[in-house]
């Protein structure tokens, strides 16, 4: 049997409130460069990581009672900050009226309905958009329709959906040949099951076929990413269990990752090295901070529910 997480201050609480310590102080990099703008030139650049500074605080304040009171204001003072950054959702707003065929203001924004945060011409203009046939047709890859499904259920806009057909048209959901997955790949059936288990929040809206392949090969996976140090997939493999009806765990893994931790909290990316200006450090290595905070919250959350594997 995989060892369950030990009671207290276990590795996994310590690289995660690190990790969740080393964003909260170097969040100002995260702020919008002035003025800020909806038809912004690099939407992967600062908006793309507020919302990811959104997910790791949102699902912490949803599972708050796994974090030390300090994580939870740390937590809701990066969501606030975010949230203020994206001029308290009227940015987000203001993107998706003037783009509505695009879904990034959506998926941003339900990170912020978790703690709270509402913006009422913007739930107006998504609960119009989400009837749409225009908007119900959009030319996506089938993991990229999950997330919108996702965050359309999350924020309340959602109505029925055919969750085992969206699951049936990805790659994971085909339990394809395990040997042949790659790079990219492997990052989309990771947010294939995020999106299906809505972050680990319905651990058994995974049919068992899939949840028996993954028992099988995701360890296999998470072997292979670990022993070249591609450490961001490594902890995004490791939301994927935390996802699971019977978490595996894999303490050796979190113990790897304690290692790998820098003094400050940050943990890289991959095994090249990191620079030392602290700005480009942060822009490198703010997604797998984000990513380490998520596994963390998740696995410490699932800490009853052990794999009998």
């Amino acid at each position: 049997m995989t060892d369950e997480l030990p009671v207290g201050t276990d590795v996994v609480g310590r690289v995660t409130g690190r990790a969740l310590g080393w964003l909260h102080r170097n969040r100002p990099y995260g702020a919008f460069p002035s003025p800020e703008t909806a038809d912004m030139a690099d939407p992967d650049g600062y908006y793309k990581s507020l919302g990811e500074t959104a997910l790791a605080a949102g699902l912490l304040l949803r599972e708050g009672s796994v974090a030390p009171p300090g994580d939870e204001q740390a937590a809701r003072e990066l969501l606030d900050f975010a949230w203020t950054q994206l001029r308290q959702g009227d940015l987000l707003y203001e993107r998706q009226l003037r783009h509505p065929l695009m879904a990034d203001p959506l998926e941003l924004y339900t990170h912020f309905t978790r703690g709270g945060h509402r913006h009422e011409r913007l739930d107006a203009l998504l609960e119009h958009l989400s009837g749409l046939r225009t908007h119900q047709g959009v030319e996506l890859v089938p993991n990229r329709r999950l997330a919108i499904v996702n965050a359309l259920r999350i924020a309340g806009f959602g109505g029925s959906a055919d969750w085992p057909g969206l699951l049936a048209a990805t790659w994971l959901g085909r339990l394809p040949e395990p040997w042949a997955i790659d790079w990219m790949t492997a990052y989309c059936m990771t947010h294939t099951v995020f999106h299906v288990t809505d972050w680990g929040g319905l651990p058994h809206a995974l049919p068992a076929d899939v949840v028996a392949y993954l028992e099988c090969w995701l360890p296999v996976w998470i072997d292979i990413w670990a022993e070249i140090e591609e450490w961001d997939l490594v902890v995004e493999l490791l939301i994927v269990d935390a996802c699971l009806p019977r978490p595996g765990h894999h303490l050796d893994v979190w113990q790897r990752l304690a290692t790998v931790q820098h003094a400050d909290g940050l943990v890289p990316r991959d095994g090249k090295p990191v620079s030392d200006e602290p700005e480009q450090a942060f822009r490198d290595h703010q997604h797998t901070g984000v990513v380490t905070v998520v596994a963390g919250t998740l696995a410490q959350a699932r800490s009853g529910d052990v794999s009998p594997r």
